[in-house]
């Protein structure tokens, strides 16, 4: 599927405030709001856009402990065992396979360390986990959402 530089200004102006009306979005990007309506279905018919969510704080909901684990495995752990296990446990944020010496990267999150500890003694459970390395997050420095390729606009 082919982007243009207006598409990408429409996804921008959604990851921005994916609650901007279609008429708010037009004025930003030229568009009327019906054409605005048809480029975004395009977009979600063609997988660009996978859906809209609300971002919640964790700590409002009482999930103020953050840690990365990295998982070294059996030899013949495939990733979709990785994910499948993974998705089971509410705790999981992201799961990613990775280079170096572990064979994923699983972020968690969790009420407290009490609740971390659980919920890390349930992933060491997994039948192909043999050992675990936690790094428990202190604070975020950065958390931004990905980057997107927005043209310079006109002057």
């Amino acid at each position: 599927m082919q982007i243009d530089t207006v598409d990408q200004r429409i996804i921008a102006s959604l990851m921005a405030d994916a609650r901007s009306s279609y008429a708010d979005i037009g004025a930003r990007v030229s568009l009327s709001a019906p054409a605005v309506k048809r480029r975004v279905d395009r977009l979600r018919a063609a997988g660009v856009i996978r859906g809209f969510t609300a971002v919640v704080d964790p700590a409002a909901v009482g999930w103020t402990t953050e840690a990365f684990v990295e998982l070294y495995c059996t030899g013949r752990t495939t990733p979709a065992q990785l994910a499948a296990a993974t998705r089971r446990h509410p705790e999981v944020v992201g799961a990613y396979t990775v280079s170096g010496q572990a064979d994923a990267l699983v972020h968690l999150r969790a009420a407290d360390i009490a609740h971390l500890e659980q919920a890390l003694e349930r992933l060491r459970a997994e039948p192909f986990v043999t050992s675990t390395r936690s790094m428990i997050v202190l604070s975020r420095l950065v958390d931004a959402p990905p980057p997107v390729a927005v043209p310079d606009q006109p002057a």
